[in-house]
């Protein structure tokens, strides 16, 4: 296992970023710490919801129930069926709708004040009384939503649920608005000691990785490497891998090749995007590209790591409270021609519970599929990179995590180390 030698180039040099830090009291937070996350998590949904005068939030998606209530049960499974829900109100007590069967899974919640079974509201739980049942559903949010001083034509937001539930409320005599918009930008601003739970959630993942880089050797499948992360993040409390994005040799280009059973051979690329939902619900997002095999890298290999390399450098010095979306696109590392149709779709994004805004794209693409924004102190960020030739060959995929503190200075959360066959000149 390849491990960076200090007197191999750093991400860090000729950069005013601050090295990740592994001291035991900013990496994981005390019980009194997690208690009072959770409630200035809530307090922040609050905020963005009062500044678009919406009353109530009713929230489906699991990553936003978790986070403003620190409700966990059944991520995935709820990610697909409305089968548990929270009601936000801007002001009033929160009520959290649980699976059945499973109230006690709030208890000592302290955003929460009440718990009720859920109204599941989907054909698969209801077959044909799916509109009674989603009626009945309404009510009770209607209800809700006046308990806590709602009026007629006052804005409920609401995400993931059924267009049935959206229609239900609306014939209430509520605007509906999309509630991703109020949460997303609430989760972008890191709450005091927030960011320990990402650091935990990133020192507990690199321990995976390094799992999975041992279990990189010829022969073994993609998969068999794979599954080394999987099993180490259940057995440090994370919630789950988000995508299957390990692959070797010529499924390393283009990217987005998804992991599979191909066995791995001896001189070839393996790369990785983390992707993992990891302790206390936070993301671990970074990526790495490694040699398979004791060989030597070839210069091919070389030349494309070294790029990546030093896009990701140049990016993460680029990364400063009060930078726009569009200067950063602007000032960001040029990909040479041959490389520029491959790029990844991002240079940079918001992480959290899971990647969230912004998203800053290439300058190639602000103008079509990018908007503007300024970083903020609060914020977390990926600078990302792939290079892979638009001819073919292997490619090489980068990433890291970086924290935007209070005082402005920049902090690199990721701290995962290269493989120095490949960055070697």
């Amino acid at each position: 296992m390849t491990r960076l030698s200090s007197t191999l180039p750093s991400l860090l040099e000729g950069t005013d970023i601050l090295a990740p830090t592994h001291e035991p009291a900013e990496c994981e937070p005390t019980q009194a710490e997690s208690r009072q996350i959770l409630l200035d998590r809530l307090a922040r949904t609050r905020a963005e919801l009062k500044k678009r005068d919406i009353v109530a939030a009713v929230l489906f998606d699991p990553t936003h129930v978790r986070y403003a209530t620190g409700a966990r049960n059944m991520q995935v499974y709820s990610a697909r069926n409305p089968a548990r829900y929270a009601f936000v109100p801007a002001e009033g007590p929160v009520v959290m709708f649980e699976f059945s069967g499973c109230s006690h899974l709030t208890e000592g919640l302290p955003g929460i004040d009440e718990t009720r079974p859920a109204t599941a509201i989907s054909y698969y739980f209801c077959e044909d009384n799916l509109q009674q049942t989603t009626e009945a559903w309404a009510d009770e949010i209607d209800e809700l939503v006046r308990r806590c001083g709602g009026q007629k034509g006052d804005k409920v937001a609401i995400e993931s649920a059924t267009s049935h539930a959206a229609f239900a409320l609306v014939e209430r005599g509520w605007q509906i608005c999309d509630a991703q918009i109020p949460l997303e930008r609430a989760r972008a601003i890191k709450v005091p000691n927030e960011i320990k739970m990402v650091r935990s959630s990133l020192r507990a993942v690199e321990d995976g990785v390094r799992k999975l880089e041992a279990a990189i050797r010829p022969g073994a499948t993609e998969n068999e490497g794979w599954s080394q992360l999987h099993q180490h993040i259940i057995a440090t409390d994370a919630d789950y891998v988000e995508t299957r994005l390990m692959n070797s040799g010529p499924r390393t280009n283009p990217w987005f090749q998804e992991c599979s059973n191909r066995a791995m051979q001896a001189g070839e690329l393996v790369a990785l995007d983390t992707d993992v939902v990891g302790r206390y619900g936070y993301y671990a997002d970074f990526s790495r590209t490694f040699l398979c095999g004791d060989g030597q890298a070839s210069s091919t290999q070389r030349e494309l790591y070294r790029m990546a390399f030093d896009q990701v450098r140049t990016n993460m010095a680029l990364i400063a409270p009060g930078m726009s979306f569009k200067e950063y696109a602007e000032k960001a590392w040029q990909i040479p021609q041959p490389y520029k149709a491959r790029r990844y779709f991002a240079l940079a994004h918001g992480v959290g519970m899971t990647g969230e805004y912004p998203y800053i794209v290439h300058r190639e693409d602000i103008d079509d599929k990018g908007y503007d924004g300024i970083m903020q102190p609060g914020m977390t960020l990926c600078v990302e990179s792939y290079i892979g030739h638009e001819a073919g060959g292997e490619g090489v995929k980068l990433e890291e995590q970086l924290y935007i503190r209070d005082d402005g200075q920049v902090e690199l959360l990721s701290d995962y180390p290269l493989d120095t066959r490949l960055l070697a000149d």
